[in-house]
């Protein structure tokens, strides 16, 4: 494969990230950083989307149906990069020898809040700092002043006055793709009407505030509108981890933990407990 080529079809690589980012997706790209003796191209690129399409390739049909394999496993790793040889996966390969590099493409995670009061916008300032794209929803207007977050990393957080819960929800988290949906508002009515608007988009997790006997009441009146059971059974209600918290701040803590153990992969248990048992 010639370096122009090479070029080329790197360049349909970058134009296939910048797609993957804006849709919310995730994938892999393989990029040879040592040829090996089969001198496949230094630099030539590979991109493998968790849908299993792929763009570009790394200079052998072989040696890309090991990396696109291999790709998927990287991403249920949460990993961010790993450099190995194709050895380590196919020892018999022609290319065993060849030093390929895996790196994540996965858009910024973004939260978004519905209600603004002392547990919503607790968690929106935690999120930011987190390194999440936060979208704060409230029908108040007072609620969501930018004056009420105007300290250092606060100026991130997106602040929505919702004429609209269910209009303002269903905007914010658009197609669903690497969202995650907080449910904290005043009163199971409005819960009601955001937790509605986001379950067609399947976002990557929905938690609703409240005692179990006030999240049933609303899961129960959308299972009587003949919502999706299976999207009902994934909502996390009441919301968050069991950390006895009883402050506002102490339960968006608690709310975020859920959140990231669920992005990552993470159990919730503690560290330690191995050394306990």
């Amino acid at each position: 494969m010639s370096n122009d080529s090479v070029q080329k079809r790197a360049s349909l690589v970058s134009n296939a990230v910048e797609q993957v980012l804006e849709s919310g997706a995730r994938a892999v790209i393989v990029t040879v950083i040592d040829a090996g003796s089969e001198g496949l191209p230094i630099g030539a690129k590979l991109l493998i989307q968790d849908s299993g399409e792929t763009v570009g390739t790394l200079g052998s049909v072989d040696a890309d149906d090991i990396a696109a394999f291999h790709a998927q496993e990287f991403l249920r790793s949460r990993g961010e990069v790993r450099t190995v040889t194709i050895r380590e996966f196919a020892p018999d390969s022609p290319f065993a020898d060849t030093k390929i590099l895996f790196e994540r493409i996965e858009a910024e995670p973004r939260l978004v809040i519905a209600g603004a009061g002392h547990v919503g916008a607790s968690l929106a300032r935690f999120a930011a700092i987190a390194g999440f794209r936060v979208t704060l929803i409230d029908d108040r207007a007072d609620f969501v002043d930018r004056n009420r977050f105007s300290s250092f990393g606060e100026e991130s957080i997106e602040l929505v006055n919702a004429d609209d819960w269910q209009e303002a929800m269903r905007h914010a988290v658009d197609n669903g793709k690497a969202v995650s949906v907080a449910i904290v508002t005043r009163g199971h009515k409005q819960d009601e009407e955001c937790l509605r608007a986001v379950l067609n988009s399947k976002p990557d997790y929905v938690g609703m505030i409240g005692s179990k006997r006030r999240t049933n009441i609303v899961l129960d009146k959308l299972r009587e509108e003949r919502v999706d059971e299976n999207e009902l059974k994934k909502v996390r209600a009441p919301i968050g981890l069991d950390i006895g918290a009883v402050s506002p701040e102490e339960v968006a803590l608690a709310i975020l933990a859920e959140i990231i153990a669920e992005r990552h992969g993470g159990t919730g248990t503690p560290l330690s407990s191995w050394r306990r048992a």
